[in-house]
């Protein structure tokens, strides 16, 4: 078991990775898509999973009413009037290939960071994880978020490229190539497939 690493996908899920998804539609499951991050991702997970490196899935989720959506930001009004995200429907589940298994963390949460408000860094420091690695969209939000307050935790962090995108490729490569590097590793699934072995 290799418990001092944790893989965490972030936002995987049917709402922003499929077309049909509310989010997904607007721009995001085509880049998804074009880029194959959804593949590099399993990738990623199945080399976690061989390897004994813990996983956690990381999804957006608010209740019917959005009472438990705290932002103020344009983006959460949007949302709310199409009715993305409510956990319990199609968009918090996650796509067949990087479905949860039982034993894994599930972490739903209601804004960007996924440590904030959530028991993802008591589960990471209880597991003594020293390291995360990173996968998910958006690129410039949720990835660049966990990156940054897993740094300020004292966590090392790597990111698959790879398994990442953004709507406009402009963010996602200005987030790789300017911001992420600050707080991160940039990798992909395949050298972290080949470091654990897997």
């Amino acid at each position: 078991m290799n418990s001092s690493i944790a893989l965490l996908l972030l936002d995987l899920q049917n709402e922003m990775v499929d077309p049909n998804g509310k989010i997904g539609a607007g721009g995001l499951a085509r880049a998804v898509e074009e880029r194959g991050v959804v593949g590099a991702a399993a990738r990623a997970l199945d080399a976690a999973r061989r390897s004994g490196v813990r996983v956690a899935h990381v999804r957006l989720g608010f209740r019917p009413d959005y009472g438990d959506a705290l932002s103020r930001a344009p983006r959460i009004e949007r949302l709310k009037q199409s009715g993305a995200a409510v956990v319990g429907t199609w968009g918090t589940e996650f796509p067949p290939q990087l479905a949860p298994l039982a034993g894994e963390l599930v972490v739903t949460k209601q804004c960007v960071n996924p440590f904030f408000n959530t028991g993802l860094l008591n589960w990471l420091l209880h597991g003594k994880t020293d390291r995360v690695v990173l996968a998910g969209v958006v690129t410039n939000l949720v990835v660049e978020s966990a990156a940054r307050a897993a740094d300020d935790a004292g966590l090392s962090v790597t990111v698959l490229e790879d398994a990442c995108a953004a709507p406009d490729p402009a963010w996602h490569a200005f987030s790789i190539e300017k911001i992420l590097p600050l707080f991160a590793t940039i990798s992909t699934s395949r050298k972290f497939a080949a470091e654990v072995g897997a």
